[in-house]
């Protein structure tokens, strides 16, 4: 026997389906709730009974919160939806008891900071929290070497900030009590995600052009402090994306971007699909992307290794399609982060990933390979940087060549090194690509570009010292960045891509493509 139970929370409510046992002596089991609210659980007085028409079952409240993580994944339900509903309920089940919740905040509030260390947006879920707390923040980034080296935690003495760097700008979230770190920082992931694929690019132009976009996808992203609708396409639904017409035409009749329909999909078993989707052409593509973060040594040999890798896929399929991936070496991948819509246990059993697609751009995984025998460095560097004593004068020469590329390409190349404080300039002739030095912050950048293996590219040159100063103490090191097309750097290959459900055939796609991550190279 089903009953639902109801509880208010802050912004709305909170909608509990409980599985009844006809043994009075067995727990009560809650299979589904509308939104995220865990606290709420333990607002609810302990041994507060509800009663079906009958009054021949009870719900003890207490065996409720036995049963707090047992509950299943929620569905979402904003409060502008909920209220209708809630007039409903008391009409059809006026037994459902509506009990008060305060609900505690996961996320309080959110700044976004560029590299100027101005706050050009904030966002507040529930009270208003200070700008003065992003003071600690700015302290740790001033003792932070670079801008990747700030703490990604900061205790303070009555909040938490957790912050994630990217595209020169910091996501900064607010909370007063303590959550899962890594779950606020993924979700911060999540929203510069979203935004790249609202706007097309995630900047502060872009952001301060779009702020009301912004404050309204925001808005549908979190629910009372607690992550709601976070796939691209259900919020695409929720709220348009900006458009030359759709800008001129609000700014005419004054509507906004919000959707005037609930999506299709939050009230579905597939809450990540939208309903009724059709193509005129059929496709799925897949990106298997790898990043390499290495460190090597003075004699060329490797420190450590690792492969951060993704597939991102682009899915643009009519109807309800079932797709399955699978590998010619599934075996590699370690550490896997699924997207909600693989089903894990015929992964776990099978190694072969099946699921439902969310319609558009996601990413379907993540992985790790950690194992230094399986990741092999495509490039070298032969390098001679020398500076000699009572020496106005310092030597340096680079060469960058390819390793292990199975015969690919290495593009997109660029080496950057940070030169010794006494260096006062530098005069280098490059053999292929442009080089910069910059007097002032002591950054050399060399864009090579592309490597043709038959000549390989090389800079040479001398290097002005200043007077008097003694030798450094250690050389500097060089920093690679590059890309190679249509490899793998891991060896992982898809073996193919099944569709069932559907009887048209759709057009099949896979890319794979390295670069470099952290690439360091000491001398």
């Amino acid at each position: 026997m089903w009953r639902l139970v109801a509880l208010r929370v802050a912004g709305g409510w909170s909608f509990v389906i409980l599985e009844v046992p006809s043994n009075p002596g067995r727990s009560v089991i809650p299979v589904w709730r509308s939104v995220p609210c865990a606290p709420c659980w333990w607002d609810v007085p302990c041994g507060a009974v509800r009663r079906s028409p009958n009054g021949s079952r009870a719900v003890w409240c207490r065996s409720v919160r036995h049963h707090q993580r047992a509950s299943p994944r929620p569905i979402g339900l904003g409060w502008p939806r909920v209220a209708p509903l809630e007039r409903s309920l008391r009409k059809l089940a006026p037994w459902v008891a509506f009990l008060p919740c305060d609900g505690a905040v996961m996320i309080h509030s959110l700044f976004l900071i560029n590299a100027s260390g101005d706050i050009f947006l904030e966002k507040h879920w529930k009270s208003v929290v200070s700008r003065s707390v992003c003071d600690y923040f700015f302290e740790a980034q001033e003792r932070a070497s670079e801008a990747e080296n700030v703490p990604p935690v900061i205790s303070t003495p009555h909040h938490y900030l957790l912050s994630v760097y990217r595209h020169k700008i910091f996501f900064v979230a607010v909370i007063q009590t303590e959550v899962p770190p890594l779950f606020v920082i993924e979700f911060l992931h999540r929203v510069v995600d979203t935004f790249q694929d609202y706007f097309g690019v995630c900047s502060e132009v872009m952001i301060k052009d779009n702020v009301v976009v912004v404050y309204e996808v925001l808005e549908e992203m979190l629910d009372n402090g607690f992550p709601l609708a976070t796939e691209s396409n259900i919020l695409k639904e929720l709220i348009k994306p900006p458009t030359i017409l759709r800008t001129v035409v609000n700014t005419i009749t004054g509507s906004t971007n919000v959707g005037d329909q609930l999506p299709t999909g939050q009230l579905s078993v597939v809450p990540w699909r939208r309903t009724g989707v059709k193509y005129t052409n059929n496709e799925a593509y897949f990106d298997v992307i790898e990043e390499i973060d290495a460190i090597i040594d003075k004699s060329g040999s490797t420190i450590t290794a690792e492969i951060q890798g993704v597939i991102d896929a682009c899915v643009k399929l009519t109807g309800m399609p079932d797709l399955t991936l699978s590998f010619m070496n599934p075996r590699l991948l370690d550490d896997v982060s699924f997207h909600p819509c693989v089903r894990f246990k015929r992964w776990e059993s099978e190694r072969i990933l099946s699921f439902i697609p969310p319609d558009g751009n996601f990413r379907l995984l993540s992985y790790h390979v950690s194992a230094q025998n399986l990741v092999a460095i495509p490039v070298y560097v032969k390098h001679n940087i020398n500076f000699r004593d009572s020496s106005s004068l310092g030597r340096f020469e680079i060469t960058v060549g390819p390793k292990q590329t199975m015969g690919k390409t290495i593009e997109g190349v660029m080496v950057t090194s940070q030169m010794p404080k006494g260096v006062l300039n530098m005069s280098l002739t490059p053999s292929q690509g442009t080089h910069i030095f910059d007097p002032v912050t002591k950054l050399l950048t060399w864009d090579v570009g592309k490597i043709n293996p038959q000549k390989l590219p090389s800079l040479k040159g001398s290097m002005n010292l200043q007077a008097g100063t003694s030798k450094p103490d250690e050389n500097p090191t060089i920093n690679l960045q590059f890309k190679i097309q249509q490899l793998a750097i891991s060896g992982l290959k898809v073996n193919r891509l099944d569709m069932y459900g559907e009887k048209y055939k759709p057009f099949k796609g896979i890319k794979y493509m390295t670069k470099a991550g952290k690439f360091q190279v000491r001398t």
